[in-house]
This record gives C-alpha cells, structure tokens and sequence, in this order.
C-alpha cells in the first residue's frame, strides 16, 4: 500500500441521534482502520462531516417549529461531542453548510458541465396543492414499484436499496398532512449517468477482487440490469447550495448530488485550516493514494456508482474554476468498506419505537471502550448482527475483563509487589522467547487483516494472542515460583510484561481508551494517539464548530514494543470494569 490513505465515513444526517448501528455501521470502523493506518506511519487523511441540507432535516424543522439552520446546528453538536466521547478521531469533522463545500459543489458542478456530462430537462415532480409547493422527495413516500415495500421514499427504497424514478411511485403520499400530491412540470438539471456508464461499470469491474462481494455484486447488478439514465441533480429547495448558474432562481443543488462532494470538500477545508492550501492534492491527484469509503449498506449506490460517476465526469477539469487551469483527474475509491445493518434484541432499530441505544445515553453508564469492542467484535461485515445485551454483558466480563485486562492486571501488579520495576530477567529460555516471537508475528497476521479491512478479524487474532499470554503464565506459573526462585519468576514476569506491552499496541485501534492507559501504567508518559480538539471556524455562512485531529505528540507505531528493564510503573488500577448481570434487564426495560 502506497503511503497517503484517505479515510472517509458516511455523514451523518442532522435530524437524529447516532445510534449503535450508526456507530458500527460506518463511522466505528473508519476510526479503527484510520488508527491502524497512523500506526503504520501512512500519511492518514479521516474526514467527514453532518449532511445539513438533507430533507429530513427540513421534515424535523416542520414538526418542531423551527428552522433547518437550528436542528443541524443542535445535531452537529451533539455529534462532535459524542465522537470525543467514543474517540472517532477524525482529521476533520466538519459539515456540508460552509462557504467551502458551497464553492467546491458548485464547482464540480460547473465542471461537469463544461464537460458535456449535465443536460436540463423538464420533469414531473410531486406538487403540494394544499401548500403551494414542490415537495422534495423525502416529502413523499408510497409503495416501492419494485419489491412492494410500502413506505418507500419517492427516490429510493429502504428495503430493496433500489434508486427509484419518483413518477413511478405507488399511492404516493406527502409526509406533511398525508394529502396527495399530483405530478407538475418543472425544469431541472440532471446528470447524465447514461453518458457515464460505461467508465462507471469498468470501473466496478477493475474492483470485483478487492471490494466486498455485496457492493460489486448490488452495483454492478443495478446498472446492469435497468441501465443508468440522467438523473436530476437539482430541486425546487430553499435550504441547501445554490445552483450556480443565471437561470437557477430558486434551485438548490439535491442532496445526494453534493453531500457526497463532501468528503473533496472536506479535505480541502483541512488542508486550508493548516495553513496549507495545496495539500489535499496529495489525497485527491495522487493516483497511488488509496481512498476508503466507510458506509452503511443503504449508501452504497451513492458511493459505488453515483459518486464515481460525477469523479470520472469532473476528469481533469476540476481546478478549472479555481486556478484557471487543468489538474490531474481526482482519484477514485480504491475500496467501499459497506457494512449491513445491526438490529437490536432481535428487531429492527427505531427511533420513533424507541427502540435504539443510543452513543450517548450508553456513555452516560458505561465506558467507551467495551462499546468499541462489542460493536467491533459483533461488527456487521458480511451480514446483518444484533445487538443483544446478555451478550454484551458476557463479552464485557469474559472476554474484555476475564482475558485481557485481568492479564494485564495481575502480571504489572505482581511485578511491582515483588520488584517494583520491570524485573531484569538474565537470559531469556527458549520457551519466553517463543511466546515473545508468538506475538511479535501478530503484527503481521492482525495487519494483514486490517489491509483487508477484516475488522473483526484483526480482533479476534488479537484476542488469541493474549489467550496465548494466558496460557503461558498458566504453565510458567509465576506467583508460586517467586517463592522458590524469583530470579526465574522475575523472567517469566519479564517477558509477560514485553507481551502485554505489545498487545497494547495490537489492541489499541479498537481499545484507544484502555491501551493509552495502560501505556501509563507500564511508565511511559508518550500518547499512543494525538487528541482530537473542538474549535469554531468563521466564514461568510456563519460560524461552524469542528473537531480535529492533533498527532503531534502521537508515539505509536505497529512494530514490536519493549519496556525497559528496571522501569517503573505508574498508578496501577483494573482497565475494565465487572458488570453486574442486573444491567441486562435494567437496559432491556428502557427499550419500547
């Protein structure tokens, strides 16, 4: 793998709480591979950002009584606090309502334009009669034409995960009053998807051997199937990024089309708040830059078909509007991790059910990192999970607890009951250097699963390789050789301490929390990880707060960790905690 990776996860919507399956479905997994990738010292890029200008957020302002401008900003904040609290440590975490990702929108625009890939044409769109007003498509939902779902959105169905022609609809109704609409002309910009089909399916084809089979097999399977045809890229909207063009009075750019500009914009934005304005084009001209998409199942045509298609229509002309000149064309995604869905207690989450647990209520009465762990080892990769709380519970007590911070506990306390220092062990037997070799070789077989982005995988492997620890010390049996001979003690405790301190790092990715933790405890006082920082940005549309991504005291890195002979341990304390089995049915009552 070359050495610049961009990280992208999916943004979040600014009408609704993260909720676990959020968590786990794009921006958890971004965060893991992104940590991975600062370890191996790869130039990391992780942006992303609230969609603001999504229709739902209009649809909650409706209800509430207040406007677009206040729920996203109450969402945007409520989401930066919670990626502190969980540590998604985005590089940028910014949104799609600033004056940059305006200017970047509308310049992929312009030049897809200027390449011949936009047409106008004048469609039917759903027309409130009792409001006096074009409804954009989330406004409107009916029966899905193609698979039956009843509460399908106008543009795309939930169920089959199909883009839909909002004509098409069946017994549409508007989500307003639950009037129905009728079908009026209005003029819209479209992008020509047809014109882009045949460099979006070789494309898909040049992945087949690296993406997930669900992606290629959906995307390939939608295009191949019906065929791409245009698709309007503009709405009858007064929330959202202006058409740039004379003749656009009262036309917004739709919300599929640049949210998923957004990840450009976002890194362009980064590279201006570093005083570095050039730098993006490390991640975005490079072609040996490998860019990940990290989404939920139900975004996968956008990022899979949609998203290459607008990239492959820019070309070279991106740069046009800016610098009055050509650039190399932008990269496209070189893998789209798309995860399924995670259900809870065997049933679909819903927040209008109250059937969800959300980030930041859990936070409130647990730790972040046995959230990270569950939803990492229960992770949807291949096929939809559930989150069951008996089943967190146990991880929790026997895995997290049990297995790796009992291990860790009992090993540094003894070490300095009885040395009170790392023990200096003489010459090390065949068997400590074995289990030393054991998992120092870890750092290959967790990273190739982390280059595969094998989340739950790398985990596992990690998991058995403090099992092995375990055992080790089952067999040595330190705690009663120091009363016969601590010479030979103090080297079993030795070498289970170089083990443990490299499977900090080994766990680290999932466990930043605990691992930064017990880097302390083994006396270091370096950060594995930087932190991430909040801070307000100005600009023409207001002030904006961000989180960013500070690595300058960051000292990780995925190689082999030694602890000094003779070093002393910081304030020692267990890493996880015991849970009681009452917490199950207490979680369970909440639900519904």
């Amino acid at each position: 793998m070359e050495n610049q990776v961009l990280v992208s996860a999916a943004w979040p919507y600014a009408n609704a709480y993260i909720h676990v399956g959020n968590l786990t479905g794009a921006y958890l997994p971004a965060d893991i591979f992104a940590r991975y990738q600062r370890l191996k010292g790869r130039e990391t890029l992780f942006v992303s950002g609230t969609d603001a200008h999504g229709t739902p957020i209009t649809v909650r302002a409706d209800n509430e009584n207040s406007t677009p401008e206040l729920v996203y900003k109450h969402f945007h904040d409520s989401f930066l606090a919670m990626q502190k609290k969980v540590g998604i440590t985005y590089d940028l975490f910014t949104s799609t309502h600033t004056e940059n990702h305006f200017k970047v929108s509308q310049d992929i625009f312009l030049a897809l334009e200027s390449n011949g890939y936009l047409y106008k044409a004048t469609e039917k769109q759903w027309y409130a009669v009792s409001q006096q007003k074009f409804l954009p498509d989330r406004y409107v939902e009916g029966t899905c034409y193609l698979c039956g779902y009843e509460n399908a959105r106008s543009d795309q169905c939930d169920k089959c995960g199909s883009l839909l022609d909002p004509e098409k609809l069946i017994n549409p109704r508007s989500k307003i009053d639950n009037s129905t609409p009728e079908l009026r002309e209005t003029e819209h910009w479209y992008l020509d998807l047809g014109a882009l089909q045949e460099k979006v399916v070789a494309f898909l084809k040049s992945r087949e051997d690296y993406w997930r089979p669900n992606v290629v097999r959906q995307s390939l399977g939608q295009i191949l199937a019906n065929d791409l045809h245009g698709r309007a890229i503009t709405r009858d909207l007064e929330w959202g990024i202006p058409v740039p063009v004379q003749d656009a009075v009262g036309k917004c750019l739709y919300v599929w089309f640049e949210a998923v500009i957004g990840y450009l914009s976002a890194s362009i934005e980064w590279a201006a708040l570093r005083g570095e304005p050039d730098a993006w084009k490390k991640w975005w001209e490079n072609q040996d830059c490998k860019s990940y998409y990290f989404i939920g199942k139900d975004n996968i045509p956008f990022h899979a078909i949609i998203w290459p298609a607008q990239l492959s229509g820019t070309g070279t002309r991106f740069g046009f509007f800016f610098e009055g000149k050509d650039n190399s064309p932008l990269v496209l995604p070189y893998d789209v991790p798309s995860n399924e869905f995670m259900n809870l207690e065997g049933q679909k989450i819903s927040g209008s059910r109250n059937w969800a647990v959300y980030v930041n209520d859990f936070l409130e009465n647990y730790d972040p990192d046995p959230l990270r762990y569950y939803l990492t080892v229960n992770m949807p990769e291949s096929q939809d999970t559930d989150w069951d709380w008996e089943d967190f519970l146990k991880r929790n007590n026997n895995e997290l607890v049990a297995t790796w911070g009992n291990l860790a506990n009992r090993v540094i306390s003894f070490a300095n009951k009885h040395w009170g220092e790392v023990p200096n062990p003489g010459e090390l037997e065949e068997m400590d250097l074995a289990l030393i070799e054991t998992i120092n070789k870890g750092f290959e077989s967790v990273g190739a699963e982390y280059e595969s982005v094998h989340l739950r995988a790398a985990l596992g492997e990690t998991m058995r390789l403090a099992s092995e620890v375990n055992r080790y010390l089952d067999v040595t049996a330190p705690w009663q050789l120091v009363k016969t001979d601590k010479e030979a003690a103090g080297r079993k405790i030795y070498t289970a301490i170089q083990a443990i301190n490299s499977l900090k790092i080994l766990f680290s990715p999932v466990l930043p929390f605990t691992s930064q933790t017990l880097n302390e405890i083994l006396g270091f006082d370096s950060c594995i990880f930087g932190e991430e920082v909040t801070e307000s940005i100005s600009d023409a549309l207001g002030d904006h707060n961000v989180n960013r991504y500070d690595s300058s005291k960051a000292s990780g890195r995925w190689e082999p960790q030694t602890v000094p002979v003779g070093q002393k341990f910081g304030p020692i304390a267990p890493l996880f905690k015991k849970l009681d089995p009452d917490i199950v049915a207490a979680e369970r009552a909440k639900l519904g």
